[in-house]
């Protein structure tokens, strides 16, 4: 057993076709400048014909290897965070470890939306605390597949990335995940859903294509939602790690949109710029947004230890959690 886990590499990727805002407001007919207004996208990038999950996810995981600097045969856990995986069966994540030369690892994927990452990482540094050896976790989403064209609410959102983060034993008890706390409540079960495909609804051939993409019954809802679920499981987490909001020098938050996590800030007293900006240039690619905001974040202005980090998410199920890691 490991006294504690540290992060040691990150990785991202994004696919190669960049969607500009005019792009999908001419397509729906909206004013020029409503979608940053609304959401504080300006870009976003959208996966290519060739590009699979599991392709996206192997460069991610490849960047954050190499950053880490282990060998791969260290690494005794992947787990993917993924509501797009490349089948509904098999899991992605073994075919992902395959394609990195994992050898035997451990795979699986873990479908938590965007909340993924938070619970992924989670059980990721319990298996690395357990068991003294690496994971790796990735989350990684190709949305612009799961969008309904018809459907302004996410038109306007939602994107394509991966994000990949290593975490490896250590014996320093201010390293790795220092609090934790995770939420869920099923009775918000249909406010963001892909409503055809699951056991439910399975695929037949009458089948409208419509019900196959992401639907969001209700923005407004999920927006309150969001901000209370991450302001909450915030505080608790804090509250676990024994660290004030004032303490932390990075708030990395789910990317779901801006006002949401601007507002999650004010409500827990952290200054503005703490918090890790990407979803002007990125979009919200669920799951991904976090790992992603670390790698980028990392290659600007490196994390340094001693600093201790916030991570938060909410979304569909709805499901929520928030960490505190110490770098």
């Amino acid at each position: 057993m490991s006294a504690s886990s540290r992060l040691l590499g990150f990785g991202h990727h994004a696919p190669s076709r960049k969607v500009e805002n005019p792009e999908i407001e001419d397509r729906h007919g909206l004013e020029p400048g409503w979608i940053e207004r609304r959401t504080g996208i300006r870009s976003r990038f959208w996966a290519t014909d060739e590009d699979t999950l599991s392709g996206l996810a192997a460069s991610a995981g490849d960047m954050a290897l190499a950053n880490a600097g282990i060998d791969r045969s260290d690494i005794g856990l992947l787990l993917l965070a993924t509501s797009t995986p490349d089948h509904l069966l098999p899991p992605s994540a073994p075919l992902v470890a395959h394609q990195l030369g994992l050898g035997r690892a451990g795979a699986i994927d873990l479908t938590g939306a965007c909340a993924g990452f938070i619970y992924a990482l989670m059980f990721a540094d319990g298996f690395t605390r357990l068991h003294g050896k690496a994971s790796l976790v990735i989350a990684a989403n190709i949305l612009s597949r799961r969008i309904n064209p018809a459907e302004r609410a996410s038109a306007v959102l939602f994107a394509d990335a991966a994000g990949a983060v290593v975490i490896g034993p250590c014996e320093d008890p201010d390293r790795g995940v220092l609090g934790a706390s995770v939420d869920s409540d099923g009775s918000r079960y249909g406010l963001i859903q892909i409503p055809a495909g699951g056991s439910n609804t399975p695929f037949h051939r009458d089948l409208d294509l419509a019900q196959t993409r992401m639907t969001i019954t209700d923005g407004r809802e999920v927006f309150a939602k969001a901000v209370e679920m991450m302001t909450a499981c915030s505080q608790d987490a804090l509250t676990a790690a024994r660290i004030r909001s004032q303490d932390i020098d990075r708030f990395v938050p789910h990317q779901a949109n801006a006002r949401i996590f601007d507002a999650v800030g004010r409500n827990l007293g952290i200054a503005d710029e703490a918090i890790v900006k990407t979803i002007v240039d990125y979009g919200n690619s669920s799951a991904a947004t976090i790992p992603l905001s670390l790698s980028l974040t990392h290659r600007t202005e490196p994390l340094r230890p001693g600093e201790k980090i916030l991570l938060a998410a909410a979304g569909a199920g709805l499901s929520g959690g928030a960490l505190v890691v110490g770098i």
